[in-house]
């Protein structure tokens, strides 16, 4: 029966002896529950993740390597693009996916209609997003099995600092192993950093867990296009905008 369930949630065809007796009779009943709905159930840990399928076929891979390009997306750029592209053409069998957690450790929670506003942007790329609530790579491994996450090196450098493991050197390296006992590693772009452009190489990475992290090539991306950058144009053209000439008269 709950195999039966299984498949019917999924999609999958099936004709599954249901062996009932008699007097038994199957009952079936299915609730759906709308954008809204299903948002809140992600921002209050009812559901893990909110998967929006950009593309009619993007559901249904049964074979292949996820490509996973974590981030906030605020907003979605073409740099954000072309390093997914550039993780995907450099993983066999690729299946690109950007993921957004709406739980950030540093800040509140994103709104309802923040989520669906940056859901919105990705109507286009004909590639999946999906959001989550967990802002923790480890977490995120937990979600994506045998996946690939695309990360710039600025992050790299966090994910291997004792600091964030409560100055543990040896919590570090468990968390991290843990992650690739999942089946997960990490795709690592070039960024820049206090204005100087660094790649992985330009930091070591402990030799238990180096083989997790591997290097975009800079011959293959290299963009220096900031959200934060993109951000504060934008603010500073809407205060333009609302800005009134003084007639001097």
């Amino acid at each position: 029966m709950l195999i039966k369930v299984f498949a019917d949630v999924c999609g999958v065809s099936h004709s599954l002896p249901l062996n009932l007796e008699v007097d038994e009779k199957l009952q079936e009943s299915l609730t759906s529950f709308d954008e809204e709905e299903q948002i809140r159930q992600l921002l209050s840990g009812s559901i893990c993740m909110l998967v929006y399928a950009c593309n009619s076929g993007a559901q249904h891979h049964t074979d292949g390597r996820r490509v996973v390009l974590p981030g906030s997306f605020n907003p979605l750029h073409e740099g954000h693009q072309k390093l997914l592209d550039a993780a995907c053409s450099l993983t066999t069998g690729a299946i690109p996916c950007f993921e957004l957690s709406v739980i950030n450790a540093d800040k509140p929670p994103l709104s309802i209609e923040q989520i669906k506003s940056r859901a919105k942007q990705f109507e286009e790329t004909g590639k999946t997003v999906v959001f989550t609530n967990q802002p923790y790579f480890y977490k995120k491994a937990e979600l994506f099995p045998d996946s690939t996450f695309v990360i710039g090196v600025d992050t790299a450098v966090r994910l291997i600092d004792p600091k964030y493991y409560e100055g543990s050197h040896k919590r570090m390296l468990e968390v991290l192993l843990g992650i690739g006992q999942l089946g997960c590693d990490f795709l690592v772009a070039g960024r820049k950093i206090d204005g100087d452009f660094h790649v992985l190489a330009d930091f070591t990475i402990p030799e238990p867990i180096a083989h997790l992290f591997k290097s975009i090539p800079e011959e293959v991306f290299r963009t220096d296009i900031s959200s934060t950058e993109l951000r504060l144009k934008s603010q500073q053209r809407v205060g333009a905008t609302l800005v009134t000439p003084v007639n001097a008269s």
